[in-house]
């Protein structure tokens, strides 16, 4: 009886030791094997501020992201994610484990967001920008972008924080708040006025931000590089004068229509501070953010006597510069006659 006894002892031991390796099997795949769904590609999953574990949990079901949500909440619990659930966006790759996923998420490992700014027009186009990259929402940014209190402390206001914005490529995480983008964007404009750009824009005689507002109508005016330093002087040299700009892409700006290819009469008598052929001086602020290139145009731009400038008669894009307005009258008649015969109106 004993050796029998001994025997089946031995074997219910194995029998044990079996199930347990097993069971210790498929709770080690349950954590470290892939979990899944059946995306060949990095898909991004999106917890936004103040979200709860079982909002992240819904998300990461209806995706499709996780293929055993189950497995998922048990390993997520036992590692205590329900208590650091952190905002952002988070790379979901191919083949990750319950404890990959997890641990990424509990420690807020994030991916930055690429954000490509390119030339805008209005705080409309930020917001839109922004908005449709970043969890900031568009109310709260339009709202910051009104915000006399807020503008001040980035050195702006209303009309002038749009100066602020240079055409770049930014990093953010994408539940960086609507403060916190513009403070951001405002520390990049800073580092773009070095000590150098700065004694040059008083060499001209002007601020930063005027700079900036000139260079938004020389960025309008032409896509020619070549031509911007001159179109720049012509500005520069009426201010200097108290003549008034007459520049058409403020026209354009004062009415909201950027589809306007040729400024009628009509169109100088619109009421507006921007109208720069209504009102002396500078518009309040600028017509879009202008490139690197066209605020280098301005600092950099030559002297000489330069004070009209219209499209060369070639309709080649290039520019016809004059110093007098017999010259400029000359010229303008020529472009207006090239125009007619191609029925551009």
């Amino acid at each position: 009886m004993g050796k029998r006894s001994g025997k089946r002892s031995f074997k219910g031991l194995l029998l044990g030791l079996a199930a347990t390796v097993i069971v210790a099997g498929f709770v080690f795949f349950k954590v470290f094997g892939p979990n899944t769904g059946a995306h060949i590609q990095d898909e991004y999953l999106y917890i936004h501020t103040g979200a709860t574990f079982e909002q992240v949990l819904q998300s990461l079901k209806e995706s499709g992201m996780v293929k055993d949500i189950n497995s998922f909440r048990l390993v997520a619990n036992t590692m205590k994610l329900p208590h650091h659930v952190h905002a952002g966006k988070y790379r979901i790759k191919p083949g990750m484990s319950n404890f990959a996923i997890i641990r990424m998420l509990r420690s807020g490992l994030q991916v930055p967001v690429k954000l490509v700014i390119n030339k805008l027009r209005t705080k409309g186009d930020l917001i839109h920008v922004l908005s449709a990259n970043l969890e900031a929402d568009s109310a709260r940014l339009q709202q910051m972008l009104s915000d006399k209190e807020f503008l001040t402390t980035l050195d702006a206001d209303a009309e002038t924080v749009m100066g602020l914005i240079r055409p770049d490529t930014y990093e953010f995480y994408w539940n960086t708040s609507a403060e916190n983008v513009l403070k951001k964007l405002k520390k990049h404009n800073d580092r773009f006025w070095t000590a150098a750009r700065i004694q040059k824009a008083q060499a001209q005689g002007i601020t930063p931000m005027q700079a900036v507002i000139i260079a938004s109508i020389v960025e309008e005016e032409t896509n020619i590089g070549s031509d911007k330093p001159y179109i720049a002087t012509v500005y520069l040299n009426r201010m200097r004068r108290g003549m008034r700009l007459q520049a058409d892409p403020t026209v354009k700006f004062a009415i909201g229509d950027f589809t306007i290819r040729r400024i009628t009469g009509a169109m100088l008598l619109f009421e507006s501070p921007y109208n720069t052929y209504m009102y002396g001086g500078l518009p309040p602020g600028p017509i879009c953010t202008p490139s690197g290139q066209s605020l280098n145009a301005v600092l950099d731009a030559p002297h000489n006597g330069y004070l009209y400038f219209c499209a060369k008669d070639d309709l080649s894009g290039r520019t016809a510069f004059a110093s007098s307005l017999t010259e400029h009258v000359n010229n303008a008649n020529a472009y207006h006659r090239a125009l007619n015969r191609r029925g551009i109106h």
